[in-house]
């Protein structure tokens, strides 16, 4: 589920990557390390070019500064098909996860649905010197979102409705939709829909929303725990075959990084951490335009992570 443009050329992995979320950042930096060993009170931590990525980032940071660690934030680096090569090689240390996304990366046939299935899985196919905390309560799942309008014209409650009108809607998403499974791949081998045509937009971001609000495009994929969803009044598509499966929040972290100390802070977190919360730390910056980093530090100070 979440992520933007697939960024080729990675054997150097000293891109600078265009963020919608706000500049631009370089694994070229010289904090990242590439690869080069750094020491154990410091962590690198990258994140996704989408803004809940972005404050998770920085929720992570906020946190661990907290408890003695010396973090740098590498935000808006991409894709999972960037960042996550990037912590293998050691240019970033930890990132902010998505259970379920991670898994169909690293699995495409995978079908764990729920979160402790998932993080079974995921354990048994972690590449070596990786290493995935527990997951918090958090979820963001990808909805599949309509207009109202385009809802009533066409009877659209379920994505079962779509083969209906296969061929006839226009499709926005992420350019990574074309190939993934949560995304057109999935949507005709368990919906059996295709579209008249699709936008690579971003994920789920300011291009998609506006998009779909000027009827530039008919489907969507939005996030769940958007705080734009209600305010504009658009029709998340029923998903009867589990198409999309739980999306729970969870560090992904180099294991010589994953040490007790930095595991406890993460548990710390995951009593906090639930998918209303980041429901109210997107309202402020999505809605409210705030900066992801003040979100995420107001936020820890607020549910008293943080004095």
């Amino acid at each position: 589920m979440r992520t933007l443009s697939t960024i080729a050329g990675l054997a150097a992995l000293a891109l600078t990557v265009t963020a919608c979320g706000g500049g631009a950042t370089t694994l070229a930096e010289p904090s990242a390390g590439s690869g080069a060993p750094t020491a154990a009170n410091t962590i690198v931590i990258g994140t996704a070019n989408f803004t809940e990525n972005v404050t998770l980032g920085h929720v992570y940071a906020g946190l661990l500064k907290s408890k003695g660690y010396e973090v740098t934030v590498k935000p808006n680096l991409g894709s999972r098909e960037v960042i996550f090569p990037a912590l293998q090689s050691g240019d970033i240390d930890m990132l902010p996860e998505y259970q379920g996304s991670l898994l169909l990366h690293l699995d495409k046939a995978g079908k764990a649905a729920d979160g402790d299935a998932q993080a079974a899985e995921l354990k048994a196919k972690l590449p070596a010197g990786l290493k995935l905390l527990p997951y918090a309560p958090a979820q963001d799942k990808t909805i599949w979102m309509v207009t109202r309008a385009t809802a009533d014209k066409h009877g659209l409650k379920s994505l079962d409705d779509l083969k209906k009108v296969t061929g006839q809607l226009v499709y926005g998403g992420p350019p990574e939709d074309k190939t993934r499974r949560i995304g057109l791949v999935g949507l005709k081998e368990v919906y059996g829909t295709e579209f008249k045509t699709f936008r690579a937009l971003d994920a789920g971001g300011p291009l998609t929303k506006a998009a779909l609000r000027k009827g530039d495009i008919d489907l969507a994929n939005i996030f769940s725990s958007d705080a734009e969803i209600s305010a504009n009044d658009w029709v998340g598509l029923e998903d009867p075959q589990r198409l999309q499966p739980d999306e729970n929040v969870a560090p992904l972290v180099r294991e010589q990084k994953a040490d007790a100390k930095l595991t406890a802070a993460m548990a710390e977190l995951n009593a906090k951490l639930t998918t209303e919360e980041l429901i109210k730390m997107n309202h402020k910056t999505d809605v409210e335009k705030e900066d992801p980093e003040d979100v995420a530090n107001a936020w820890l100070k607020a549910v008293g992570l943080v004095s």
